[in-house]
């Protein structure tokens, strides 16, 4: 694709967006106005590709929460029990369930320092 098709497809996928962000909440914004910003922030990005593995001895408490079944508690045990020589430890120190880790453990990886 040549890049002004990329870009027009760009710009109909934010309008789609923008339109449908605004039907979903039921309001459309006044004449030059926008709608108010979310209170909330937005979480970050988990690891999208396996080169891009969330190591767990490092990783922020945002970034673990990014993580499908992490949230606040989870995130916190898992920066509290660091460091790991490797990610089953989350379930063998029982940091998280089985069930969780089985939805994490392709994203992460327990990384050990260089020596």
């Amino acid at each position: 694709m040549n890049k002004r098709r990329v870009l027009s497809a760009a710009a109909l996928l934010g309008l789609f967006f923008f339109c449908a962000t605004s039907l979903t909440f039921g309001q459309t914004a006044p004449a030059g106005k926008l709608p108010a910003a979310s209170t909330q922030a937005p979480k970050a990005a988990a690891p999208a590709a396996s080169g891009d593995l969330l190591d767990l001895n490092t990783a922020t408490k945002d970034q673990l929460q990014a993580l499908p079944g992490i949230g606040t508690t989870y995130s916190q045990k898992i920066i509290d029990g660091r460091p790991y020589r490797a990610k089953n430890e989350l379930v063998q120190k029982k940091i998280i369930p089985q069930a969780t880790y089985e939805k994490i453990s392709k994203l992460v990886i327990a990384k050990q320092p260089k020596k």
